[in-house]
């Protein structure tokens, strides 16, 4: 089964992957506050854990050493937020930019 290591900002969302059924440590809870990004990445890899981070650098060194990881941007997370939004109130104007 794979159990997911939070990175720092996602310490907050522990509980909803608990209710969605994920086994989850957080990076604080391990006593990785603070710590540099590759000693969460070997953290992860050390203890067999899926990190879930939204910052490039770990989800690189994740990468390069064979950890699992997600990568969750904040653009992805702005896409997200803009469909639901669109789809719950699809008369609202928002401003596109071009392509």
């Amino acid at each position: 089964m794979v159990k997911l290591l939070l990175d720092e900002m996602y310490a907050g969302l522990k509980e909803y992957f608990e209710i969605l059924g994920w086994d989850v440590v957080t990076a604080q809870a391990a006593g990785l506050q603070g710590a540099k990004d590759r000693e969460i990445t070997e953290y992860a890899k050390n203890n067999d854990l899926l990190l879930v981070t939204q910052d490039q650098k770990p989800a690189n060194l994740a990468e390069l050493t064979g950890v699992k990881y997600v990568l969750i941007s904040n653009a992805m997370i702005a896409r997200m937020a803009d469909a639901k939004i669109r789809k719950k109130y699809p008369n609202a104007p928002a401003r596109r930019l071009s392509k």
